[in-house]
């Protein structure tokens, strides 16, 4: 199933808000008293550095509203996290307002900058969420014809014997990369049991190659699905946000942080929802699975490696 367009005024809209932040961010930083003067505000030499720095955030968030205007649907983390800016900043005013720490007549940089963007933000925000609620499920046995980096297809590689099939997340995942290095180093044993290794991502074939050979890898079969439908057809879907930014994911993020594979915003190719999973194919049905309930899970690698043809009772939706 195709996914649906975003309407074309959705565009427009973070189009035109991707313009003002830039314009008023820039204002704010080549011209810092402009704003204060305007309202006959007086301020201090000391708040003038911070209000430039208010001015280059918020300049910040246009950039990516203009890369959001595009893709809506797809980049909707960007709007929901503007919401979210545009939500509490007119609160934190009226506590500020309300206990005497600036004046009341600052409030009408909240009507430009905050107020006039909820409905429109809060309805792009709705149809991603119906969107994500709505995507189909690819019929499974046409998504194992399609070919990988090696022209042969999933269906192929599982006729010829058990294949450990790996579903990665955007490539700046911090997961991910320890995914790939935990696979380097145990390669041998998985590939000792008989079972074959295959890779699909969301990135372009070369940059699956590109990124597979970091880790040694590149050898691997791989494959390149941007539009997220084998995924699906393997049950794996987008993630919620405690799925994806839970305490577990935070902590191990750190960790994985402490150990060299970097920080999780870097290189997000791919969708930064999607969660990932690992399948043990044959012959073109799902032997063992595991779908992770948090994007910082750790699949147990050998364990689903331990199967025989003679064990046919395990479920697809089976999490080891």
């Amino acid at each position: 199933m195709s996914k649906a367009r975003a309407p074309l005024w959705m565009t427009y809209v973070l189009l035109a808000a991707a313009v003002y932040n830039v314009m008023w961010g820039g204002l704010v930083v080549l011209f810092p008293n402009l704003f204060f003067d305007l309202l006959g505000i007086v301020v201090d030499t000391l708040t003038l550095p911070i209000w430039q720095a208010v001015g280059m955030i918020v300049g910040v968030y246009g950039v990516g509203y203009a890369i959001a205007a595009f893709a809506p649907y797809t980049h909707w983390p960007i709007v929901l996290v503007g919401f979210l800016g545009k939500l509490f900043g007119p609160i934190g005013f009226v506590w500020a307002a309300s206990s005497g720490q600036i004046p009341w007549v600052f409030g009408v940089n909240n009507l430009t900058n905050d107020l006039i963007w909820w409905i429109p933000f809060f309805l792009i925000l709705r149809g991603a969420y119906t969107q994500f609620h709505q995507e189909g499920i690819p019929e499974f046995n046409r998504m194992l014809q399609i070919p990988g980096s090696s022209g042969h297809t999933l269906r192929q590689l599982s006729d010829q014997q058990p294949l450990m099939v790996v579903f990665l997340r955007h490539f700046g995942c911090t997961f991910c990369r320890e995914t790939l290095d935990e696979i380097a180093r145990k390669r041998n044993s998985i590939e000792e049991r008989g079972v074959r290794i295959a890779i699909v991502h969301m990135g372009t074939l070369q940059e699956g190659a590109d990124f597979l050979a970091r880790y040694r890898l590149q050898d691997l079969v791989h494959f390149s699905d941007p539009e997220r439908e084998i995924y699906r057809a393997f049950g794996l879907r987008r993630g919620r946000l405690g799925q994806v930014f839970g305490l577990k994911s935070w902590v191990r993020g750190a960790l994985g942080l402490l150990r060299g594979y970097g920080l999780g915003l870097s290189s997000p190719i791919g969708d930064g929802f999607q969660m990932p999973g690992v399948f043990l194919l044959y012959r073109g049905q799902i032997m063992r699975a595991f779908r992770h309930a948090e994007a910082a899970d750790q699949p147990p690698f050998l364990e689903l490696c331990e199967w025989s043809p003679a064990k046919t009772s395990f479920q697809p939706t089976t999490k080891v």
